[in-house]
């Protein structure tokens, strides 16, 4: 494995405590029960038998955001259900994980021209980590986002300073910078 550093001698290793509960937490991404339109389906499909997202220690979709770490938003965003999708993303615990699949919630899909009552993208709505696109994206393609969600929290630093901070996009595209408190 890439976070042991050495082995010294039979059932020993060493590592950074860092590197060890970033692998725990890779290990156990609990993505939460919420999907939108037909991209759901090839959400469930991901999650069945034949593809099992459950190998990459995702399977444990929660019905629930305050037990869930990851939003895998699927399908198209109204300007009806992006408040509730925003406040959804407020109630998860930190750190917190968005992965927009298919084209309706990357960037508005075929509705984007014509259609006024579709969010263009619900990066307008909450902060997005990854981006999955298709109409619809096979289950494939979801499991490779769910492998660049792990390698973002792989490349996470726990110590002070890490920067994290992401600005909050507003639905009118305007781009609110976080608050910095000095204490």
């Amino acid at each position: 494995m890439t976070w042991i550093e050495g082995k010294f001698e039979e059932n020993v290793i060493t590592t950074t405590l860092e590197q060890a509960m970033n692998w725990a937490k890779q290990s156990s991404v609990w993505p939460m029960t919420f999907g939108l339109a037909c991209c759901a389906i090839e959400m469930m499909a991901t999650g069945a038998s034949r593809y099992d997202i459950d190998r990459f220690g995702a399977g444990a979709f929660r019905a629930t955001p305050r037990q869930a770490d990851l939003m895998i938003v699927a399908g198209t965003v109204t300007h009806k259900m992006a408040s509730r999708v925003r406040r959804l993303y407020e109630q998860m615990p930190d750190p917190k994980y968005v992965i927009a699949m298919g084209a309706c919630t990357v960037g508005g899909g075929p509705y984007f021209k014509h259609g006024y009552h579709v969010v263009k993208g619900v990066d307008l709505v909450v902060p997005v980590d990854v981006y999955v696109p298709g109409c619809p994206p096979r289950p494939e393609a979801l499991l490779e986002g769910v492998m660049r969600i792990q390698d973002k929290i792989r490349m996470k630093r726990i110590t002070k300073g890490n920067g994290d901070t992401l600005p909050t996009p507003h639905h009118t595209g305007y781009v609110k910078e976080p608050e910095i408190i000095l204490a």
